[in-house]
């Protein structure tokens, strides 16, 4: 009896990590299937089609991915729209600074691959923050409390913050230990934290704001918008 050949693994065209940012093929390591035959009574003829879902593996942290397409037989391969569906692709809070944005991204992009470059650029995040909010202190935990007691912050995210602090020092000093991917989550839901108290919350809220207006006068808008 012949011994079967082990399947070669399928990949994934280039698609983004949205856990660590990542942006290689995908290993395929899942995929299901609900394609179906399906009678058009107008046409009299079958076709093929259904839902297809994949779960994709990152090469660079691991975690996994799941999403989804819709197939047909008419359908050109070029043609197919995957959807994401695990996790959510809305991984930057909003209303960030583009250079914070841009140093907060660099840091999610090395999440799944090295811990300490990991902490030692959150805390450079952090740095950011304090710099925009014209944060006072020589040090960053005294910029931070500075940041409290002006209300930039919450008391107790300055705990928080300096928690983060810790992870970046050790991170940076190899005296100090080293970060593992047991704690690599851990700086990016605190660094989430403080940027979406200090920016995303107030960023909404002007939205908000902004749209009731709208709601409130919409013919006012119109006659401002014409004369723009």
């Amino acid at each position: 009896m012949k011994s079967k050949e082990p399947k070669q693994p399928l990949f994934s065209e280039m698609e983004r990590c949205e856990h660590c940012g990542n942006r290689a093929p995908m290993q395929i390591v899942a995929k299901h299937s609900q394609v179906r035959s399906v009678y058009d009574e107008q046409t009299g003829e079958s076709r093929e089609e259904g839902n297809v879902y994949e779960m994709l593996e990152c090469p660079a942290c691991r975690e996994i991915q799941l999403r989804n397409y819709f197939w047909s037989d008419f359908l050109e391969p070029h043609e197919v729209q995957y959807k994401l569906l695990y996790p959510g692709s809305n991984k930057i809070p909003s209303g960030l600074p583009q250079k914070i944005k841009k140093a907060y991204e660099a840091a999610l992009r090395v999440k799944g691959i090295d811990a300490n470059a990991c902490g030692v650029l959150m805390g450079r995040v952090l740095e950011l923050v304090c710099e925009d909010r014209n944060a006072n202190g020589r040090f960053l935990g005294n910029k931070l409390d500075d940041l409290a007691k002006k209300g930039e912050i919450p008391v107790k995210l300055v705990a928080v913050a300096n928690g983060l602090q810790d992870l970046r020092n050790v991170g940076a000093h190899a005296s100090l230990g080293e970060l593992t991917g047991n704690e690599t989550p851990i700086l990016a839901d605190l660094c989430r934290a403080i940027l979406e108290y200090v920016y995303s919350a107030p960023h909404l809220a002007n939205q908000a704001e902004m749209s009731l207006k709208r709601l409130k006068n919409p013919k006012g808008d119109r006659r401002k918008d014409m004369h723009v």
